[in-house]
């Protein structure tokens, strides 16, 4: 009797493998057809909508104007003896290239001025006492 039980059990084993090879079969061809089905719903969309050509992500960041501002030069006691008045500067501030520049107008109308880059500004101190006083370190 044991010997016909593990006959009976040796075949339910079976069964069950082959019932379990045949589920994967059935599987694998549902998932091969979901496949093909996908595949060929990308092949008519891409078809019927002419791809666009593919767009260099750039950000165009707005373009920050030239700002000019008429200054005083803040004299120091070693320049006191140097200048007699204040004179007037027109300071240029360019952000996107990069540069600072001093005009000073003299007589005659001419014109002195200096450019420094950026790399060569340490430090902006905007002045807690005086509102509208800047103080600019350069690398000199």
């Amino acid at each position: 009797v044991s010997c016909w039980g593990f006959q009976t059990a040796g075949q339910s084993g079976e069964q069950e493998l082959e019932n379990l090879v045949l589920k994967l079969s059935v599987l694998k061809d549902f998932l091969s057809s979901i496949e093909k089905k996908a595949l060929k719903a990308l092949q008519e969309m891409s078809s019927a909508t002419p791809a666009a050509p593919p767009q260099p992500f750039s950000r165009k960041a707005k373009s920050i104007p030239v700002q000019t501002f008429e200054v005083k030069l803040d004299i120091t006691l070693g320049d006191l003896t140097k200048i007699g008045k204040s004179q007037k500067y027109t300071l240029s501030v360019d952000v996107e290239g990069g540069k600072l520049v001093v005009l000073k107008k003299q007589k005659d109308s001419q014109e002195d001025w200096n450019t420094f880059t950026h790399d060569k500004i340490r430090q902006l101190i905007k002045s807690q006492r005086v509102q509208n006083k800047l103080g600019i370190v350069f690398e000199k």
